[in-house]
């Protein structure tokens, strides 16, 4: 009877360990499967303007660019309806938009005005800017078949402190998968930046 205890009790505990060992595993299976099957994206890769501006040796200040609260988010959100935001499943910004989208900015009007002298501010160097630029986007959502961009942005003569605002608004067709609406959010921050470009020229 006692023989027959200690081997129930040894296979209790054989079959307790391989529980443990099977439970391990369906958890870093199950890890690895959401690790793997999650999507990274960025905004703040240039393209080559098809139409540059002269250069008039200005030095540009970019200030960091504003976004609204739901962009400080890994997941990508998009809008259910005008007051309820959802975020995609294993769809993950790789960066901070915020900090993208200025050096993204900063990058296009090099190439814009085809220039260097176009740096963040506040910098820590002794060159004054000649005109100093700020970007505050209120609106960059997908909501429906459409990605909506909001914004308004300023140009300052540092100088004579002239200063030109204007309201931005457009929207770009998309789908529904995170693929469509980056690449609708790309297209669309791209019409903010020439806007804000011959804002500047005309400045």
């Amino acid at each position: 009877m006692l023989r027959n205890t200690s081997v129930k009790m040894q296979c209790n505990k054989s079959l307790n360990n391989l529980c443990k060992i099977l439970f391990t595993l369906m958890a870093v299976l199950i890890l690895n499967g959401c690790i793997s099957s999650r999507s990274y994206y960025v905004l703040s890769n240039t393209s080559t303007p098809a139409v540059k501006y002269q250069n008039k040796h200005r030095v540009i200040a970019v200030e960091k660019v504003t976004v609204p609260e739901y962009l400080y988010k890994r997941e990508i959100a998009v809008a259910k309806t005008s007051s309820q935001i959802i975020l995609l499943p294993g769809a993950v910004w790789g960066e901070d938009l915020d900090a993208g989208l200025t050096h993204r900015l900063i990058s296009f009007l090099q190439k814009k005005f085809n220039q260097p002298s176009v740096y963040a501010y506040p910098w820590g160097v002794s060159r004054q800017p000649s005109i100093k630029v700020k970007v505050d986007v209120t609106r960059f959502i997908a909501q429906g078949d459409k990605v909506y961009l909001d914004a308004n942005w300023e140009v300052v003569q540092v100088r004579t402190q002239k200063r030109t605002a204007r309201l931005f608004s457009t929207s770009v067709a998309t789908g529904s998968d995170a693929n469509s609406i980056v690449d609708a959010m790309d297209r669309a921050f791209g019409q903010l930046e020439e806007d804000l470009a011959r804002g500047i020229k005309e400045h």
